[in-house]
Parts: structure tokens; sequence; C-alpha cells
């Protein structure tokens, strides 16, 4: 049989998953314009004692792309991450495609990772080319030619949902993740475009009212309980 304290304290439990959820949904929004950025969201299940419990899921699905023809902008079509190495050597994983040119004249993300595992431009190139396959070609000044100085790679993951998100916009992988899965003879990589967060604000918006609803209720309904047991105790 459950007590009124105990139906008070899954009340509060489940105001708590709620806030949490509402928390998740607001840094969805926060991020709106942040490229690539992937939405979170926290989902409630109840539990056999009717406790609401959460578990913060990632949504690896790919945002819409918005042309910039820019020549160091790229965006992935459909899975798939690039490679990023730091400076201790240590890699991760993106799919932000702003890429910029460092002080020593290699591609770097837009946190300052190295893309792959370096790729060098000569300090005379003029014009950029980056193929559907990854290939990087420069054009350099006084030359009619493009030529090939490396290769963006590509990889994949088994349980993209199991990758940790780090500081930069990056992923690290993790014993959930899996080891990461070189993508051969692909065409997915698309320059002068950059790929936008994959959510709608508009859906969250109407996720925010149904639970501020419910949080409502709860509150309500820890008032009333609360009251009855004060009631019952000066009846004793």
């Amino acid at each position: 049989m459950t007590t009124i304290q105990g139906s008070i304290s899954k009340l509060v439990d489940n105001s708590n998953a709620m806030f949490e959820s509402l928390g998740y949904i607001s840094t969805n929004i926060a991020n709106y314009n942040t490229n690539c950025y992937k939405s979170q969201r926290f989902e409630t299940f109840m539990n056999p004692g009717g406790a609401i419990h959460g578990a913060v899921r990632i949504d690896h699905r790919a945002g819409d792309h918005m042309a910039t023809h820019r020549e160091l902008d790229v965006a992935i079509e459909g899975a798939g991450f690039i490679p990023v190495t730091g400076k201790n050597g240590e890699t991760a994983y993106t799919r932000e495609g702003s890429f910029a040119v460092n002080s020593e004249g290699y591609l770097v993300s837009a946190g300052g990772l190295l893309v792959g595992s370096g790729i060098k431009l000569p300090a005379t190139y003029k014009r950029i080319k980056i193929n559907t396959d990854g290939l990087v070609f420069v054009l350099e000044e006084k030359e009619a030619e493009f030529k090939k100085i490396g290769k963006i790679p590509l990889v994949a993951f088994k349980n993209p949902e199991g990758l940790e998100i780090a500081e930069g916009n990056v992923f690290r992988t993790s014993e959930k993740s899996g080891e990461p899965e070189l993508i051969v003879n692909h065409t997915k990589i698309k320059q002068g475009k950059i790929e936008r967060a994959n959510f709608d604000p508009f859906t969250f918006i109407n996720e925010t009212l149904k639970i501020n609803g419910s949080i409502l209720s709860s509150a309500r309904f820890i008032r009333i309980m609360d009251q009855m047991y004060r009631e019952s105790t000066n009846l004793r």
C-alpha cells in the first residue's frame, strides 16, 4: 500500500525528471545556430514502483546543409565523422566542417585541431578544391593545374550514440561507441556547404509546453497531498 509520504516522494522525483528534460531542451534551443549541433533529449521511463527515471540520448541524424560557397567549408552527406588530431596527439571526431588554415599552413577544424593526421597547404596556394571522396587539391600561384596534397578521412561507428561529447563540437570514443571504421570509396563530402543543427525548434517549444503542464500538475498534487498529510497528523 502506498503511503502519502511515498506518493509525495514519487511526485517530487517526477517533477525533478521533468525539470531535467527542460534543461536539455533549453540547451538545444540555445545551440540552434551552432553548426552541426546534435540535439539531446532526456528520455523518461516509469519503473514498476511508479517512479520516473531518465536517460540522456543524442540524436546523431544529419542536419540540413546550408550553402556557403566557401572553399574551406565541407559538409558530410549521411552518416560519418571526420577525425581531428589535437596537439597531444589525441584523436577526436567531428562533423563540423568549417575549416581554416593555421599559422603553420595546416588545415584545422573550427576548434584548431588538425584535420586527419595533418594536411599542409603550400604557402603559395590560391585555391583549394575538395572532392566528394575527400581528396584535397590546391592551385598554387603561377601554376596552371591543381595538385593533390592529401585526403580528408571519414569514419563511422557501430553505435554513434555511445560517443562522448567533448568541448569544441567534437566527440570522443567510448566502450559503448566502439572503434572507428574507415569509410572507403564514398562520395559523402560536399565542398562549399555547412551542416546546420539537426532539429526543429518549434518541436521543442511544443514539448516545453507539455512538460510545463506536467510540472504544474505535479506541484498541485504535492500541495494537496501535503495538506492531507498534515490534516491526518492533526487528527492523530
